[in-house]
Formats: C-alpha cells, sequence, structure tokens
C-alpha cells in the first residue's frame, strides 16, 4: 500500500505538482480513509521531505549520521520512528540559522513564540513553506468548524499590533471565513464590556464566534458572571480556543467548569466549544471535533516517546513526551521534540467518523519552562494591570 502511494505522489511530482496540495484539498476523504491507508499516504509524504532535508541541511544530516540513518532507511510508516528529532529547546538558540535548509536569502517570514523566561521560539519560513502552512490551517479550519459567514469577537491583540506572534497568525486566517470581526485587546488591555457589546449588537445580523486563549475566553465568562450576564449565542456560534489552559501563573483553568460556564453565560452547547493543539516550530494543529477529541492533520505524525529514551515509542494510550513530524515545512527540518506530555488514541474509532491520530495533551514536563504565546500574552496583560 505504501509503494501506491509513493508512485502516486511520484507521478504528481512528475507532472509539476505537489502532491500535499492534492491531500489539503481531499481532506474530508482522507481523514475517513482506514488508519493504514493514512499510515502509507503520510510515510509516503514524510520519507521524501525527510530526503529533502537530509540532502540540504548539514547540521541535519550530521544527526542523522551520528544516529546511522540515511534515507533509504525512511521508506515505510514503521521506519518513521528512525527520522531524527530536533528538540523544541533547539528553536531558542542564537544560532537558529543553523537549522535551515536553505539560505536566509530565501526566508519570507520569521514568527515568535516567547516564553516566561523571554526567550523567543524563533522560526523562519521560505516562500513554499508559507505557502503550504497556510493552505494545510485553512484546510483544517474549513474541516472542522464549517462555517464561511458570521462575525468573530477575537480576545487577543490585533495582527498590526503583534505581527510576529504565531498564535495571532494563525487565529487571524479565521478572520477570512467571515463577514466580519473585531480584535478587543489593546496594547495589553482588555475591555470585557467592548466584547459583550460586539456580541449584542451583532444580534440577529451574524453567527457570532468568539475566539481566543482560555484565559480571556474565561476572563470575558467571569465578567458576565459577576455582573449577572447570561448572553444566548447562535446555534452555530463556535467557541474556539487555543494557546494552553494554564496560566503564566502556573493556576491551569478547569476544561468542564470552562464547559459549564459558557453553556450558563454564553448560551452555547458543549460541542461548540472547540480547542486547538499547535505549536509554531511546526505549521500543524490538531482540532477538536464535536466529541472533543483532537484530530491530527493526516499528513503529520505524532509520536509518543519513553521519558528515559526518546528514540523509543510508547504503546497507544500511554503517556509520555510527544514527538511531531510535519512534512510541509521546507525552510527547516519540523521533526520536533516538544515538552508536552501526551497521549495519542488511533485504533479506536471517534464517534465523528474521522479516523487517524488524536491527540490528549496533559501538560508540560517537569522543569519545562511553561511558555508559548498565550502565556507571554497572559504575563504582559497581568504586568500592565499591575501597574495601571
Amino acid at each position: 500500500m505504501a509503494n501506491d502511494y509513493q508512485r502516486l505522489f511520484e507521478e504528481i511530482r512528475k507532472a509539476g505538482l505537489n502532491p500535499l496540495g492534492c491531500v489539503y484539498t481531499s481532506l474530508d476523504k482522507v481523514l475517513r480513509l482506514p488508519v493504514e491507508e493514512q499510515r502509507a499516504l503520510k510515510a509516503s509524504l514524510i520519507s521524501e521531505n525527510f530526503r529533502i532535508h537530509y540532502e540540504n541541511n548539514a547540521y541535519y544530516r550530521g544527526l542523522c549520521q551520528q544516529q546511522g540513518v540515511i534515507p533509504s532507511d525512511v521508506c515505510y510508516y514503521d521506519d518513521l520512528i528512525r527520522i531524527p528529532l530536533i528538540p523544541v529547546s533547539q528553536f531558542k538558540r542564537t544560532d537558529t540559522q543553523k537549522l535551515l535548509s536553505l539560505g536566509l536569502d530565501k526566508i519570507e517570514v520569521e514568527m515568535r513564540s516567547t516564553g516566561t523566561s523571554g526567550i523567543p521560539s524563533v522560526t523562519r519560513r521560505d516562500s513554499e513553506t508559507v505557502t503550504q502552512g497556510f493552505l494545510a490551517v485553512w484546510a483544517m479550519y474549513r474541516e472542522f468548524f464549517k462555517f464561511s459567514s458570521g462575525a468573530i469577537v477575537f480576545l487577543m491583540p490585533s495582527p498590526e499590533e503583534v505581527p510576529e506572534m504565531g498564535m495571532i497568525k494563525v487565529s487571524n486566517m479565521l478572520g477570512g471565513l467571515v463577514d466580519t470581526s473585531r480584535f478587543v485587546v489593546r496594547k495589553t488591555s482588555f475591555d470585557p464590556q467592548e466584547a459583550v457589546a460586539l456580541l449584542t449588537q451583532w444580534e440577529s445580523e451574524h453567527i457570532r464566534h468568539i475566539v481566543g486563549p482560555p484565559f480571556l475566553v474565561h476572563n470575558l465568562i467571569q465578567y458576565l458572571k459577576k455582573h449577572d450576564i447570561r448572553l444566548k449565542l447562535d446555534g452555530e456560534t463556535r467557541i474556539i480556543t487555543m494557546g494552553g489552559w494554564k496560566r503564566f501563573t502556573g493556576e491551569a483553568i478547569s476544561r468542564e467548569e470552562f464547559n459549564r460556564e459558557c453553556a450558563e453565560y454564553l448560551g452555547v452547547q458543549p460541542e461548540q466549544i472547540r480547542d486547538i493543539y499547535g505549536l509554531i516550530e511546526g505549521n500543524m494543529m490538531a482540532i477538536e471535533c464535536s466529541h472533543h477529541r483532537k484530530h491530527v492533520a493526516p499528513w503529520v505524525h505524532f509520536s509518543v516517546r519513553e521519558l528515559d529514551d526518546y528514540r523509543r515509542e510508547v504503546q497507544e494510550g500511554k503517556r509520555g513526551v510527544l514527538a511531531i513530524i510535519d512534512p510541509t515545512s521546507l525552510a527547516y527540518p519540523a521533526y520536533i521534540l516538544t515538552e508536552d506530555m501526551a497521549y495519542l488514541e488511533e485504533t479506536t474509532p471517534c464517534p465523528c467518523g474521522r479516523n487517524g491520530e488524536r491527540v490528549n495533551v496533559i501538560g508540560r514536563l517537569t522543569g519545562a519552562e511553561v511558555g508559548c504565546c498565550a502565556i507571554n500574552l497572559d504575563k504582559a496583560m497581568y504586568a500592565s494591570e499591575r501597574a495601571a
């Protein structure tokens, strides 16, 4: 079966076309392929991407040589475990240009995510990687959210204020799917009254959506709770969160309580609330279906590794360190060993009818920095409030 996809994708490349593009535009069908077919498909895409980085990236080729791996060793799904991983901490170093498989003159965009230490994680993308990344995100948004009209209240700063922040850049893409939108965080200040006024103003005019990190949606709900305001949003409303469920202080936001309060104060059902997992070091995201299972894009491979040996996988359903292998990047090898603890589901079917990997992110490794775009925003807003 793997050879079938390898031959198919080779014919597509010979025609001057991009196999990933064919997968993006057929995402609804690909997500419903049997697991074995999905595995063969992703292995074919990843093996070609691995070859490109091996041949064009001296630093990464050195890692491969240290581990005794060459491109011909990575052809099938069971070979993906052999791909050397890059610790996510490498993207915070001052010499991140060594990760590039292309020259700096080819780089089109630089994205950053700053953690609590203030040291940014930097990723650089060339034109083709930007194109593939945007198409990948759009495909996932369309598959899981389905909307093409309405209005969004973005509980975050605008891209104009922080153009380099990855979370805001990918969130802003949702704005292209609706009729109107507003960003209501300005200079690290959030006034819940503005969000409530917009949601009220748009009633009977638009399907109303809310997008933001959990802590800011939580802040909005606490404002409604304090003032005994109960909104009734629309049956097609989506409450979309991204950025993690812990505050920079370490305080955790309970997902169960969050869902209950969204139902009471925003008038939505639990299946209308969808969380997204992603990281700026890749072009990937895992998006919740209506059953709150986070589905991994079928061209990306998630792998959970042993705590004491990152080259060994744990069994499905067992906890370990999350590794991500993303073939959409040509600028650098997006083969990342994260600092997230997780477990995977794949062989058991999801009630939504989609097949493939589903990820459950539990938290961070002990001693790992609690850092991402949302954490950085939370910290900056907290400091601003204290200074006011």
